[in-house]
């Protein structure tokens, strides 16, 4: 903080004024994203290859890989969220929790219902990505986050005849 906005401050102190300080790139992050489901309805052949996470100034992101053509999602808010094929309730750490259904089947993830699918130590906002079960060509994750917070999802093509299907939460809301 600059030494000559100090003297402001204290008087807007002594007044009752509250100061809350906003970092420089709020206007970077705003996003204009919502909280409501996204679903994309088409079925994709690809299997799900990986999945993988990753950190933005503004944003965590999930990233599922499928081998071929991308097919489509569904990204929504959840009390609690439940296994293909059985509905059994998986526990997903966090304030709150995405089921992220991809509509690819997964046979090779290495994991079992209820495991970790990518280490999120230290993420602002995601807090989980757990794998929730692959049943009649859909695969579910469940992805716990510190709060409610507004959350996008797209696809994008390749590497080669490779996709991804990206889930990105961001870190607060914005307007």
């Amino acid at each position: 903080m600059r030494p000559t906005r100090l003297p402001l401050i204290l008087l807007l102190a002594m007044t009752g004024v509250v100061v809350v300080a906003v970092p420089a790139d709020a206007a970077a992050c705003a996003t204009g994203w919502g909280s409501a489901p996204e679903v994309v309805a088409a079925m994709g052949t690809g299997e799900v290859d990986a999945v993988r996470v990753g950190r933005n100034v503004c944003w965590d992101r999930v990233v599922v890989d499928v081998d071929g053509p991308v097919g489509g999602y569904r990204a929504e808010y959840v009390e609690q969220v439940t296994a293909d094929g059985s509905g059994a309730v998986v526990p997903v750490p966090g304030g709150a929790r995405i089921q992220f259904v991809v509509n690819h089947p997964a046979q090779s993830l290495g994991v079992g219902v209820g495991q970790p699918v990518a280490a999120v130590a230290g993420f602002a906002t995601v807090r989980s990505a757990v794998f929730a079960g692959s049943f009649e060509g859909m695969t579910t994750f469940g992805v716990g986050t510190r709060a409610r917070l507004p959350f996008r999802v797209f696809t994008l093509a390749g590497p080669g005849g490779h996709s991804r299907i990206v889930l990105d939460v961001a870190h607060r809301w914005t307007v």
